[in-house]
């Protein structure tokens, strides 16, 4: 009886389901919120289609063909052309383009901004909390789109360049929209920075650089996700409405903000809608897969919905 319970000890795997992962743990429960996925497949698809559809265009971006301007859409140009002949579909790829990277690399100078102060402050505590919490309600009191309006009517009077107007207006947005993640990263950090981990660092003598940024800053990575993710929407907002009232992205350079203003008439308002109705649209579906995205990475990346 021994010899076959030994055998049958021996021919029996034992199964040992090892834990996920915190962040294999996050992907798969992003993979199952089935609007974030969605937001993720479209934002992908309009990546593609304004930065490689460009590619298989047959025309130019500004090529001028007056003898086809306004066309509605037809065989040729699948969503008509403007008041020049230029090609609609071609100009609002590349404004995608514009748009897009605006809003990342806005985003991007707004997350280092706003990560490393908002560290800082967590970190140093008294009067560098002060300082830079105080600096951040100042930027915070200031009305975001006015402040932005005033900025680029001030490039426009300089006569800023159109292709070096779109870098300041990347800088302007960025600078202007660090203070809610610095506010985000200072709380955690304070939290973080009475945990056992960080006394065994002062044991060790570490420097404060490293222990910021090498074990403070990954503990803090999910919120800089999220919070960058919803970042790059509003930035792309700020874009097209400055480029709508002329003082953003100017002419020649497209983007879907000044697409939209090309319709400026009550004309082209009412009998070309192919002029602001596809960029308007471009901005709506874009701004809305990147909330759906944002709000997804929120619930994966919270600990709190681990168990729903």
């Amino acid at each position: 009886m021994s010899v076959e319970v030994a055998s049958l000890e021996k021919n029996t795997k034992v199964s040992v389901k090892q834990p996920d992962s915190p962040w294999r743990a996050a992907l798969r429960r992003f993979t199952r919120n089935r609007l974030a996925l969605m937001g993720l497949i479209i934002l992908i698809f309009m990546f593609l289609i304004c930065f490689i559809g460009p590619l298989f265009s047959p025309y130019v971006l500004n090529d001028y063909d007056l003898e086809v301007k306004n066309l509605a859409p037809n065989a040729a140009h699948w969503l008509g052309t403007d008041k020049l002949g230029r090609d609609i579909l071609l100009r609002m790829m590349l404004a995608g383009r514009i748009s897009l990277t605006v809003g990342l690399i806005a985003t991007g100078i707004s997350v280092v901004i706003g990560a490393t102060l908002g560290a800082l402050a967590g970190y140093y505590r008294k009067g560098v909390d002060t300082f830079i919490m105080r600096t951040a309600d100042i930027f915070m009191s200031l009305p975001g789109l006015p402040i932005l309006i005033i900025l680029g009517a001030i490039l426009s009077d300089l006569k800023v360049d159109a292709s070096d107007r779109i870098y300041f207006l990347m800088l302007i947005i960025g600078v202007l929209g660090w203070t809610g993640l610095a506010r985000l990263v200072r709380g955690q950090i304070l939290t973080l920075r009475e945990m056992e981990f960080m006394q065994a660092t002062d044991a060790l003598g570490l420097r404060d650089r490293r222990k910021i940024f090498r074990h403070l800053m990954p503990n803090v990575i999910p919120i800089i996700i999220v919070s960058a993710t919803l970042g790059v929407a509003g930035a792309i907002l700020y874009e097209s409405a400055l480029s709508y009232l002329g003082i953003g992205v100017v002419p020649p350079i497209p983007s879907w903000g000044n697409m939209i203003s090309a319709a400026n008439n009550m004309i082209d308002f009412r009998k070309r809608p192919w002029l602001w109705i596809p960029p308007g649209l471009c901005i709506l579906i874009t701004v809305t897969a990147i909330n759906l995205i944002g709000d997804g990475l929120r619930d994966a990346l919270d600990p709190k919905m681990k168990n729903r």
